[in-house]
């Protein structure tokens, strides 16, 4: 019998939030104006090969609208779905630690001063962090539930600079410790398909991430949009799309190896249909997720079962 968390075999982020919380939570996408030192010309200017225009913001708010009314238009809409009154303030387009404290300091403080906000997450690179802006992100921990998340994507460091991610291992391991040490929550984000890695590749970094000091992980499949320099890459043969059994087959692998007190929140991920050049299949997120689910019942497997 598998261990389950809620209706799941994976410490799944709704269950998490749920339990810590009493009632779903909704999540609020907000583009707070931010660069990137990967594209300003700080470390390079042509980014992460496979991130999008809007800085992986592709789903946030409109940049051009404070953070009271994208947060405010944002949560209006999705209550037509789904009632709540509890919401993460998710800073997610771009760097969200890349400014001056005063800066960061005032978005933080208008996302969680926001009706019903119980979290806030930001998303950010492991070279955009310093004591400083550690000390204020820890300063936020008795107001709202607050973490990290950190792009690592690999870790191979011959892949890291096949996407431009612009830093070695090493730099998010030292981003890692510091947050710890200030009992700062990190999530880290994985990225299945990359250009060369092979699913022994894939496997390395969940295990690695596994046995670190992290509470979170999202699993995202590599989606190629148009006007991204992974493009060229992809052109020159340097990129395979993965099919969908493969890509389940890895998730279910991945959830097994991982630690059972790390909570998964994502298994798969979105891309807009106008800019999404493959894989197409990625489209039927729900197909994708069941045949997951599906798989994950079928040879019994559950988060932590290989670790």
């Amino acid at each position: 019998m598998n261990k389950q968390w809620g209706d799941k075999p994976y410490n799944n982020l709704n269950y998490f939030l749920r339990e810590k919380f009493g009632g779903k939570v909704f999540k609020v996408s907000l583009d707070a104006g931010f660069s990137c030192p990967n594209r300003d010309g700080n470390i390079s200017r042509a980014g992460c090969t496979f991130c999008s225009s809007r800085g992986s913001g592709d789903f946030a708010g409109n940049r051009d609208f404070s953070i009271t009314r994208q947060f405010n238009d944002i949560k209006e809409m999705m209550n037509k779905k789904w009632k709540s009154d509890k919401y993460i303030a998710y800073f997610q387009a771009y760097t969200n630690t890349y400014g001056d404290i005063e800066e960061l300091k005032e978005k933080y403080d208008e996302a969680v001063n926001q009706q019903g906000v119980v979290a806030m997450a930001i998303a950010t690179r492991p070279d955009c962090l310093d004591d400083e802006i550690i000390d204020l992100i820890e300063s936020y921990k008795d107001k709202v539930y607050t973490w990290i998340e950190l792009g690592l994507q690999t870790v191979s460091d011959e892949t890291a600079m096949l996407i431009n991610r612009g830093y070695e291992l090493s730099v998010f391991e030292n981003a890692l410790d510091k947050l710890r040490e200030k009992d700062i929550d990190v999530v880290v984000h994985a990225i299945f398909g990359l250009p060369n890695e092979n699913r022994e590749d894939m496997l390395n970094t969940v295990d690695y991430l596994a046995h670190k000091d992290i509470q979170g992980i999202k699993l995202h499949l590599l989606h190629l949009m148009k006007g991204t320099p992974m493009v060229r890459q992809y052109e020159q043969g340097l990129l395979k799309f993965m099919d969908m059994e493969e890509y389940v087959e890895i998730v279910g692998e991945a959830i097994g190896r991982l630690r059972e007190e790390i909570v998964i929140h994502r298994i798969t991920g979105d891309a807009p249909r106008d800019l999404l050049i493959g894989p197409m299949w990625s489209l039927k997120k729900w197909e994708v997720l069941n045949a997951i689910h599906k798989y994950l019942d079928e040879n019994d497997i559950y988060q932590g079962k290989f670790f």
